[in-house]
């Protein structure tokens, strides 16, 4: 396979990957975006484009440095940015998805951290996922907010905005964002009926250790997924 072909099947899962957030029912039109690693930057969903309409040439081509060849139909995602600096900060993260999921955007509108109500949270790394505080879409401040976030776990909530996930493949970054929007359901479910009781530190201590025997199986049936939060 060619280094061209390559490319046109990583635009397409893209593609592929925004249409199954729709399907998930984790995103609502064009709200959400992904991207992916690249040996010289990322590819990352253009701006405003609906995902039925989207065809691998739209998939945006961005360089490590910011830069992009811009036309009338691949102006990139406005939150262009912090794909870039995750991608730039987090060697091990191959893909990041943002979207806007119904629970964990009610969360993140409440600023509150999703806790260890399930053993579950262990897999973003630890035992919670924190909530970036609330910087407008699209600037350095969010991109920052989103990397001190992320900085002990592989996904976050950002304070009224949404979701963002990572994983070393999109596969698993499109896997962890929808068990974290049923986290948030979860969470929401519970605070119906009053404090929920956590996991204690020391249990999803015990779980991380135990982590690369659950999960998502890539394609080969192996487990990739670090053992310990980077």
């Amino acid at each position: 396979m060619t280094s061209r072909e390559t490319e046109l099947e990583l635009r397409q899962s893209v593609i592929d990957a925004c249409r199954e957030m729709a399907a998930q029912g984790i995103n609502q039109g064009t709200s959400g975006n992904i991207s992916v690693r690249t040996d010289d930057g990322m590819l990352l969903t253009p701006s405003g484009l609906p995902y039925d309409r989207m065809k691998p040439e739209d998939i945006v081509a961005m360089k490590w440095d910011g830069s992009w060849v811009a036309s009338a139909s691949n102006v990139p995602s406005t939150e262009w940015r912090f794909h870039l600096d995750i991608l730039r900060s987090k060697p091990e993260v191959g893909a990041v998805v943002h979207a806007h999921p119904i629970f964990c955007t009610v969360i993140a509108i409440m600023n509150r951290a999703i806790p260890a109500i399930h053993y579950m949270i262990a897999a973003a790394g630890g035992n919670d996922i924190p909530c970036a505080p609330y910087a407008q879409y699209g600037t350095a401040e969010l991109s920052q907010a989103a990397l001190d976030a992320l900085r002990y776990r592989r996904a976050c909530l950002l304070a009224h905005h949404g979701l963002i996930a990572t994983g070393p493949n999109l596969r698993k970054a499109m896997w962890l964002a929808v068990e974290v929007e049923v986290l948030a359901k979860q969470y929401h479910g519970c605070l119906q009926l009053g404090s929920p009781p956590l996991l204690p530190d020391e249990e999803i201590d015990s779980i991380l250790k135990r982590w690369g025997q659950y999960g998502l199986r890539d394609n080969d049936g192996t487990l990739k997924i670090p053992l310990q939060p980077s």
